[in-house]
């Protein structure tokens, strides 16, 4: 008698399984974390310096160089707004991208629910994402800036949200996808380094003329994403179509990755 050993539903996120295997996520997230900044001499500071560097940078070139706007407040605060949470989707979608792939190996033995890998991403661009967050609440005190807390309250953890529901939407889709065709471990670091400059991180979108360009920006699932989370700390209007489309756009990623990676997951082990 032979047994097969598969989810119930092409279409779920297989929430009481998940929760029967819960350890794991603290065993593959952990993992992560550690490998990521293991024999480095500074460590976890990592997580804080990579972001800093790069607002310098942007800072520098587009801020005082290009003059780009920054939306009334100062242009150091603007990018590293904007980068904390792009670190989060360019993290977690590389490394869950990858992830099938890396961990082959345990595929290959056990079984356990797949989500479980795409997930723990996530999470450890999460972990990355709280370090740079204190950076981010000492830059607003530095610059004495005074944000409206209830705004604050609700819209950025609703930018973290859509972050996280576009990170595991790309992430899981990109990590089915790459475990079948070999040539997507080229495409993702591509892919990643293309959408950060139609993502609103170094620029406003106010400085596009062009409406379509801006529709085409907003097909962006991090665009919605973004400007929540700026929208908490600066109160300036947002124009709701376009954050529309954004979320639905993270939406249908989300639906999209998750159908067809439970869709091909049975035949992970043996790609691997």
């Amino acid at each position: 008698m032979e047994y097969e050993i598969k989810p119930k539903e092409k279409f779920s996120l297989g929430l009481r399984e998940l929760w029967q295997y819960k350890e794991l996520f603290y065993f593959f997230t952990w993992r992560d974390v550690k490998v990521k900044y293991k024999q480095t001499t500074l460590g976890f500071a990592w997580v804080i310096l990579q972001p800093f560097f790069m607002m310098v940078i942007f800072s520098l070139f587009f801020g005082k160089g290009l003059n780009i706007p920054s939306e009334n407040i100062p242009y150091p605060l603007f990018v590293f707004s904007g980068l904390i949470l792009w670190n989060v989707f360019s993290v977690g979608v590389t490394v869950a991208g990858n992830g099938m792939i890396s961990n082959a190996n345990i595929i290959k033995k056990i079984y356990f629910p797949r989500l479980i890998i795409p997930i723990s991403s996530v999470l450890v661009s999460l972990f990355d994402f709280l370090m740079a967050f204190l950076i981010f609440i000492g830059m607003l005190i530095y610059y004495q800036f005074h944000i409206n807390f209830i705004n604050f309250l609700i819209y950025v953890p609703l930018g973290i949200i859509v972050t996280s529901v576009s990170t595991f939407g790309m992430g899981t889709l990109l990590a089915a996808l790459n475990i079948k065709y070999r040539d997507f471990r080229y495409v993702i670091p591509f892919l990643v380094q293309a959408l950060l400059f139609i993502t609103p991180v170094i620029y406003p979108i106010s400085i596009l003329t062009n409406e379509w360009v801006k529709y085409i920006v907003a097909l962006n699932p991090m665009y919605s994403a973004i400007t929540l989370f700026r929208h908490g700390i600066i109160d300036v209007p947002v124009d709701m179509n376009l954050i529309l489309i954004s979320l639905l756009s993270s939406i249908l990623c989300f639906i999209i990755g998750l159908y067809y990676f439970r869709k091909t997951e049975n035949y992970f082990a043996d790609l691997a």
